[in-house]
């Protein structure tokens, strides 16, 4: 058996024995294959697809590639949420915070942004001091502790898919489905959550870009992880518009705050108490009124956000009691309206043009400015007048570039736009 016997069978469209997968995945692991070889099996991926025992085997096989992390010894039911990425989605830090909070551990990894704002460790990273590199037995006290933490994989963790991704990256093969199912999938199943959620979002501001394609995704993923054993649950979510009212780091944590806080409610603060309240029911057996008033309790008695504090402070940052809200850029810009009618903001401009006044990365190793971001004053559907403050950028360095952008992520139309729903399908539980 070779490399390039399987990238042969592959492009013949046989289907692949699980030896050939796993023996294909450790040459990737070990360097053996080459990046040629690695683009020739993704193009074959794509163009060809993979049965569905098929993607778990490489699934599988990636997860085997690598160091696996090892279930805490206090027991407990432990739960995980992955999400394929939006603009101004920080679900993340206010949903651990509500289940620990229950007693549904979250021992998360998760994982830098790029191309648009920042991913939830550079957002965690705002705290002065805050640590994301813990080590397995750092992390594994943490989460017996205080039953939360939050932390970036180490690069001995699922090698096989940083390989295979770097090349997909560039070969224009990241769009498989298959191969991002397994690409997600393999990093879930090094870890040892009992429950994972996930949200797959589609529109504007999202990877996927049409429904379809995101209800094809989850459903693989789904299927993928019950394959494995674990308990799956999966939402379908509209990403046409920013989903809170802050893009960029410290605007998106001042969010978190507030929300935790019980000071604001938007699509931001549902979707999370949303998400928690799906876990809840799968952990612990509660109808869905049941786990939906738990949820926000854990928010509205002030427990949630005293377990944010907690982990935050666990992890070496600056208890998050400390900050009224964490600073902003020191220049500002407001965006106002031209002309009066029905609001419709696109996610997409508003991410670029985060990136493009220092609040994001296009490579990996980019630095991030925290403080740059834009601030919504205006949400999609909104009826606003001429002359309304849309939304308020701000930059430390001047972003001609920055600020177009984020101007041209508003239009304005006579007719109400009709939103689509913030969920549009969930699957696992009772669909």
């Amino acid at each position: 058996m070779t490399v390039y016997d399987i990238i042969d069978a592959k492009k013949k469209r046989r289907t692949l024995t699980a030896e050939e997968i796993a023996y294909f995945v450790g040459k990737v692991a070990d360097g053996s294959a080459t990046d040629s070889q690695i683009a020739a099996f993704c193009m074959a991926t794509l163009l060809n697809g993979m049965t569905d025992e098929e993607s778990y085997l490489l699934t599988d096989a990636m997860a085997k590639s690598g160091e696996q992390t090892p279930r805490p010894a206090g027991g407990g039911i432990f739960a995980d949420k992955h999400s394929t990425g939006g603009v101004s989605d920080s679900t993340t830090l206010i949903l651990v915070p509500v289940l620990a909070s229950l007693g549904v551990k979250c021992a998360k990894y998760s994982g830098r942004g790029l191309a648009h704002t920042g991913g939830t460790l550079d957002k965690l990273e705002s705290f002065p001091g805050l640590r994301v590199d813990l080590s397995p037995a750092a992390f594994e006290s943490q989460v017996e502790r205080i039953g939360a933490a939050v932390a970036g994989q180490t690069r001995a963790t699922v090698p096989a898919d940083k390989r295979m991704y770097a090349v997909r990256d560039v070969t224009a093969t990241v769009d498989s489905i298959p191969l991002i199912a397994s690409s997600v999938m393999s990093k879930k199943l090094a870890s040892f959550a009992d429950i994972i959620l996930l949200d797959v979002k589609y529109g504007d501001g999202a990877f996927m870009a049409t429904l379809e394609e995101a209800e094809k995704l989850a459903r693989l993923m789904v299927r993928i992880g019950e394959r494995a054993g674990r308990r799956m649950l999966a939402a379908v979510t509209c990403m046409d518009a920013p989903l809170g009212d802050g893009i960029g780091c410290n605007a998106e944590v001042n969010e978190v705050l507030a929300i935790l806080r019980g000071e604001k409610e938007n699509c931001l603060s549902r979707l999370s108490l949303f998400h928690a309240a799906k876990i809840l029911q799968a952990a612990e057996g509660l109808s869905e009124t049941e786990a939906n008033a738990r949820a926000s309790e854990a928010v509205f008695s002030g427990r949630a956000l005293k377990k944010f504090e907690e982990m935050v402070a666990a992890q070496g940052g600056r208890g998050a009691d400390v900050y009224g809200t964490l600073p902003m850029a020191k220049n500002m810009k407001k965006i106002t309206a031209k002309a009066e009618g029905f609001l419709q903001v696109s996610a997409l401009a508003l991410g670029k043009a985060c990136a493009a006044l220092g609040g994001g990365r296009t490579k990996e190793g980019d630095a991030i400015d925290h403080t740059a971001g834009i601030l919504l004053q205006k949400r999609q559907g909104s009826f606003v007048k001429r002359g309304e403050v849309l939304a308020e950028i701000y930059f430390n360095a001047s972003s001609e570039e920055g600020c177009a952008l984020a101007e041209s992520a508003f239009t304005l139309s006579d007719q109400k736009i009709e939103a689509r729903p913030l969920v549009y399908a969930f699957i696992g539980g009772k669909e």
